[in-house]
């Protein structure tokens, strides 16, 4: 079989001057790249390179270094952007890297050619047992934080690269567009290589320019404004990527014309999602795969597709599920991990559970560990992060959740009575010494520990993470939320809190008000109707449809000195116009009159809220608005996706009938952040106090809307008698 080196000269002589690499400033015909690639060899081979790191950001220089080391014979490691320091100088340690490629250039870095550069390392004398063959080392992003790096050769790329070929010779593919991190197996086999193989153009721009940052960052309109630009046929996608652009897209943003295939992987994919996709005009498909089977291993495709299925395995590999139902697969697994003396066993345990059904198809039903796998494709193994927080907070318990989630979220046993002031400076401190992907986005404290007797613990303390799942809605509302990423310390060592904590803090009490409400408890313990559910959108219609005239009469009361709020209400606006429609399609979804509840009235304690804050702007300060932001977003982000997929469960409704909890849930996320960041910018003191006190009385009539919700007889004979 020819090798990938061999493959890509027989395209650029049967194609020379087709277009093989496009970046924002220049590009790379086939023999054009192929010829850079030679010239990097060469100087690899002159000065002596046997392992070489590949770092930065997506650019051509990257994949020139890349190929370099192929046709160079030099094993090649590429180093991910959101590795930690420390995680960077073990996997520099580990595979005793002699020097690091990249195309930025510096005072330790020489020049080797066409934009790309070297920085020389003093290579280790105790670099680990790497097996005979190697040609790429992939680390993972360790599941306990320490990376772990698998040994490909160059065989098992080509037969993977070659399988991804033949799957998908009925696609047209002929421009790809890479939107994750070149140093991502995934990305680097199935957006590099295989497009090369089959003749195609490879776009690549600098990740912060396509809005993505770190490992878990995400700037949709940025995203969107580089598929346009871009227009891509193809993109790789984890879910968190995925259900962004379902989201764009069904809100008309993205332009999804020119896609024909999109790949979702490296991670769960509900779905729920790959429907919403296609109703969209996107053209998902889910595939399976993992960094020790050099990538891809299953894969569906137009002419060849399952639902519930991650496709079939491809021809390189066989696939078999044992009978305790763990995936196993043979035929192009590694060569082992650096520095393991056990040779790899010839079926390799996923470590995931599945099934296959009779026409071949693989399905992947979870972890049979406990390991989480975020929105991003990153590992993270809950019992890792529980040990650092119980034993770096001294406290009674942890328990760390958020599979399929951006980041994960922790709730916390605290007993000792610490200032939650206290909690986030020692969380954040946590966080610091963490991979950005591990980082917890929220902490949620409870005072009473989780119980044996509730099912919640094993008899020797370990979490049941199936019963505490289940329960999740009713035990984070029953916590204190904290939240930890802002707060911040001077040099001098005097510790301050941004005024976005202070309003969590000293708002935690007012929004016990609308997180106690009987309703949540009642969706956990399946009380709940349709009725209930009708009731509830439409109250939120009649307060949604008051979202952008509140904004347009805020932004023109606000003074010269909130200027920057002023162009954030902006964004605001645009992001929020008609999402009062949306809820009224949900209603007509639920079998309701959506004009009889347009032209209807509210309930009072809505129409109280939604008077009080005109009231605020036109005759008190117009920043308490942003209380009304502070409860309905931090309400989305908190309950909204969790309930809104139980109540699902209960009534059987169609997708069409939760474009609002499941949107709010999804989108409030990356609001909330944004949120976050524009109350840490308002330092004047009676605005602060016009944000906490128009927040308090807004979880105020929120949650009486809330507890007003009608349930069904039961639960109303329950209330009554607890009266």
């Amino acid at each position: 079989m020819a090798t990938l080196p061999e493959l890509l000269h027989r395209q650029a002589l049967a194609h020379p001057s087709h277009i093989a690499l496009r970046g924002p400033e220049s590009d790379l015909s086939y023999q054009q790249m192929m010829q850079a690639a030679e010239a990097v060899a060469e100087q690899l081979r002159l000065q002596g390179i046997k392992r070489a790191g590949v770092c930065g950001d997506n650019t051509i220089a990257w994949i020139l270094a890349d190929l370099a080391c192929l046709l160079a014979g030099v094993v090649c490691v590429p180093i991910p952007a959101f590795f930690s320091e420390t995680q960077v100088a073990h996997l520099i340690e580990q595979a005793g890297l002699q020097g690091l490629l990249s195309g930025e250039e510096s005072e330790e870095s020489e020049f080797l050619a066409r934009s790309v550069w070297l920085r020389r390392l003093q290579g280790s004398s105790k670099v680990l047992r790497m097996p005979e063959g190697t040609a790429k080392i992939t680390f993972t992003s360790g599941s306990t934080g320490s990376p772990k790096g698998v040994c490909l050769s160059l065989a098992q790329m080509t037969a993977t690269t070659l399988a991804l070929k033949e799957r998908l010779a009925e696609v047209e593919l002929q421009n790809h567009l890479c939107i994750l991190p070149l140093a991502t197996l995934l990305e680097n086999i199935a957006g590099v290589y295989l497009p090369l193989l089959i003749g195609a153009t490879v776009n690549v721009a600098p990740l912060e320019r396509l809005g993505v940052t770190g490992s878990s960052g995400l700037n949709l309109n940025r995203l969107v404004e580089g598929i346009h630009q871009g227009q891509p046929q193809s993109l790789i996608l984890v879910p968190e990527l995925a259900m962004a652009l379902v989201s764009a897209a069904e809100q008309g943003q993205l332009d999804s014309r020119s896609l024909r295939f999109l790949a979702v992987g490296g991670g769960r994919v509900s779905p729920e999602l790959l429907h919403r996709g296609r109703a969209a005009g996107l053209p998902l498909y889910e595939g399976y795969g993992l960094s020790e089977c050099s990538s891809v291993v299953a894969l569906n495709v137009p002419s060849a597709e399952c639902e519930g299925s991650v496709g079939k395995p491809l021809s390189h590999v066989q696939v078999r599920v044992d009978s305790d139902g763990h995936i196993r697969i043979r035929g192009n697994t590694h060569l082992g991990y650096l520095g393991d003396q056990k040779a790899p066993c010839e079926w390799l345990d996923t470590g995931d559970l599945g099934a296959l059904s009779t026409g071949g198809f693989l399905s992947v039903n979870g972890r049979s560990k406990n390991l989480l796998i975020t929105s991003f494709g990153r590992n993270v193994s809950p019992e890792w992060l529980e040990s650092e927080l119980v034993q770096g907070l001294g406290i009674l318990q942890a328990v760390v959740f958020g599979d399929g989630e951006p980041q994960p979220t922790a709730l916390l046993t605290v007993t000792d009575g610490r200032s939650s002031e206290a909690l986030a400076r020692s969380v954040k401190q946590i966080n610091q010494r963490l991979p950005d992907y591990a980082r917890l986005a929220r902490v949620y404290i409870r005072q009473q520990p989780l119980r044996q007797s509730e099912g919640f613990i094993t008899a020797n303390g370990r979490p049941v993470r199936a019963q505490i799942q289940a329960h999740l809605p009713v035990l984070l509302a029953e916590a204190f939320p904290l939240f930890v990423s802002t707060s911040f310390t001077h040099p001098q060592g005097e510790s301050h809190m941004a005024f976005f904590d202070r309003l969590q803090q000293e708002t935690a009490e007012a929004r016990a008000h609308v997180t106690g409400a009987p309703v949540v408890k009642a969706i956990g313990e399946g009380d709940f109707s349709l009725e209930s559910y009708t009731w509830f959108l439409t109250q939120a219609f009649h307060h949604v449809k008051h979202t952008v005239p509140l904004m347009m009469a805020c932004g023109a009361r606000l003074p010269r000195r909130l200027e920057f709020v002023r162009k954030a209400l902006v964004e605001y606006i645009d992001e929020e116009y008609g999402h009062d429609e949306w809820i009224l399609n949900d209603l007509e979804a639920c079998g309701a009159d959506r004009e009889a509840i347009r032209n209807g009235k509210s309930d009072l304690s809505i129409e109280l809220m939604v008077s009080y804050l005109y009231d605020q702007i036109n005759r008190g300060n117009p920043a308490a608005f942003f209380g009304m932001v502070q409860v309905l977003e931090g309400t989305s982000v908190e309950l909204a996706t969790p309930l809104g997929e139980q109540i699902q469960k209960l009534l059987g409704l169609p997708n069409q009938a939760f474009s609002y909890l499941y949107s709010h849930g999804a989108l409030d996320q990356d609001h909330f952040e944004f949120f976050r960041n524009l109350m840490d910018g308002i330092t004047d003191p009676d605005d602060q106090l016009a944000v906490i006190d128009a927040a308090r009385v807004v979880y105020r009539l929120y949650g009486d809307m809330l507890h007003s919700i009608p349930l069904p007889a039961t639960r109303k004979e329950q209330r009554h008698e607890a009266a």
